[in-house]
């Protein structure tokens, strides 16, 4: 079967990008692993693994810097979207994430930017809601200890 066609779609700034040098790494219907290069050069971090699961709706990655040390892990909250006639995926970035350091430290980020996607009307309510259901159902797995269980799908060997 053909590699599908992978979109990333932000609200802010709203753009969609083919994530055409991405290499699909493997997939089945509960998820899908990525590897991928940065767009833009970066100081601290140039490539690494991503993990969409597919019916949770967020996407785990881990970022890598030149050494292939893990600088931390970055979690997307994201709206998943298959054509199947087109063979694509368009993974919608909602806007809110969390960082995982090394040391377990954990970040929520971005909640500011979707507020006011909402204030922009950039979002509906309806957005707004799935996005932070699914943070709160990705802070429950962090919190509860088992995040390590969605990280030891980013150890493929790429």
């Amino acid at each position: 079967m053909k590699q599908p066609t992978l979109f990333r779609k932000r609200y802010m700034p709203m753009e969609v990008v083919e994530l055409k040098d991405d290499v699909l790494l493997f997939q089945d219907e509960e998820k899908m692993i990525t590897k991928w290069q940065v767009f833009r050069p970066k100081a601290n971090f140039s490539h690494g693994v991503s993990c969409y699961y597919l019916q949770e709706g967020y996407k785990v990655s881990k970022f890598l810097n030149d050494a292939d040390e893990l600088v931390y892990y970055y979690c997307d909250i994201v709206d998943i979207e298959y054509d199947p006639i087109k063979n694509s995926y368009l993974f919608t970035d909602l806007l809110a994430d969390v960082i995982v350091y090394p040391d377990g430290f954990v970040k929520v980020v971005d909640l500011a930017e979707l507020a006011d996607a909402l204030e922009e009307h950039i979002i509906t309510a309806e957005t707004l809601q799935t996005a932070l259901r699914r943070l709160e159902a990705l802070l429950e797995v962090i919190y509860d200890g088992k995040f390590m269980e969605l990280t030891k799908n980013l150890e493929i060997e790429a």
